[in-house]
């Protein structure tokens, strides 16, 4: 019976399983050159009650000497998944390999992928609610026994043959654990749902990442940015760049209030947090809609975007903040937003206070 010594040798990369090892491996390298992402637990701010028990599973796998568990972040884009997946690679000293749940199109891409990988190796795979059914499959026994069934040769001769794997730790990020199925949920066992960020942990990152880009920045600057930056981390960090290029033209190289007020009104970002797009949004659904109900589809087809864009791009802060609910029969503006759309003031309220 052919042994796992003989199976190793039979299991090749193709040339792109090749490609998307490669991206994964050098991508820890890219993410560590990026000098806004936290390098360790303790410069990570935010999600106080997440990263006090990550603190502790590490904690506990070190004086074990295991690989931690699997576990499987969830949330909306930008609130620091895949950051947390290469800082807790770091504290642990493991390698990492980065892929995402498109990326892996056939089951021989995920046994690629998990036959290279050593005792106490960590894969992240972004996006998992993204992987294909057999796919998902083939990851069960991997995540459970740490083993796969490998199938040679076909017909009335195919056999199964159980190859025995490393000890690993899968981390998985989702933007939709709705779509994650029962068996693939259940197998994690640390399941993570992050939130929003406060304005004030949002100005301490600001603040934080200014000083790393070497921007002057004062409190009613990063406080101005992070009212605006929609209780997301990424989009604070990016407008804080766009600020950082409008102060350094037009102002005197300093971000105050009121020039973080001009920058991001000049790029379309109002008080409230909300671009283009979103105001957009608002508008069709009050114009067109008359303040909805309103199907998703039809709300896609008015605004020329895909679903998934609206669902995980605009529609979480827009409900977050007050400005929509989702009702059986499909989308509403609340009187919140009637009100903005209509011309009123609106408060920006506390929501990320």
């Amino acid at each position: 019976m052919e042994g796992e010594k003989d199976l190793r040798k039979r299991i090749k990369f193709t040339d792109d399983e090749h490609d998307l090892v490669r991206q994964a491996e050098t991508e820890d390298e890219m993410v560590a050159g990026l000098s806004l992402r936290p390098e360790k637990l303790d410069d990570f701010i935010g999600q106080d009650a997440l990263v006090g028990s990550l603190k502790i599973a590490l904690e506990a796998s070190r004086k074990r000497s295991e690989p931690m568990e699997h576990m499987l972040f969830a949330g909306p884009p930008g609130l620091g998944k895949t950051s947390l997946a290469y800082v807790i690679s770091r504290e642990k000293g493991a390698k990492i390999t980065a892929t995402s749940g498109p990326a892996i199109e056939r089951a021989g891409d995920l046994i690629g992928i998990l036959t290279n990988l050593s005792s106490g190796d960590i894969l992240f795979i972004d996006e998992i609610h993204r992987l294909s059914k057999v796919v998902e499959e083939f990851i069960y026994p991997a995540m459970e026994n740490f083993q796969i069934d490998f199938l040679v040769d076909k017909g009335p001769y195919a056999k199964t043959i159980k190859f025995n794997l490393k000890r690993f730790t899968l981390i998985g990020a989702t933007t939709r654990s709705g779509l994650l199925s029962s068996p693939l949920r259940d197998r994690f066992g640390m399941f993570y749902h992050m939130e929003f960020y406060s304005r004030e942990d949002l100005s301490k990152i600001i603040r934080r990442s200014a000083d790393l880009l070497g921007i002057p920045v004062d409190e009613g600057g990063a406080a101005e940015i992070a009212m605006r930056s929609r209780g997301t981390p990424r989009i604070a960090n990016r407008l804080l760049r766009r600020v950082r290029d409008w102060v350094q033209v037009r102002s005197d190289g300093k971000i105050t209030r009121d020039s973080a007020s001009r920058a991001l009104e000049n790029h379309g970002i109002d008080s409230n947090g909300l671009d283009r797009i979103d105001r957009r949004f608002l508008e069709v659904v009050h114009n067109v809609y008359k303040g909805g109900p309103v199907g998703l589809e039809a709300l896609a087809s008015s605004l020329n975007e895909e679903t998934d864009t609206i669902e995980d791009v605009i529609e979480p802060y827009l409900l977050t903040a007050g400005f929509l609910r989702r009702t059986p029969r499909g989308r509403e503006l609340t009187e919140k937003a009637i009100g903005l759309v209509g011309g009123k003031s609106v408060s920006h309220g506390d929501l990320f206070s």
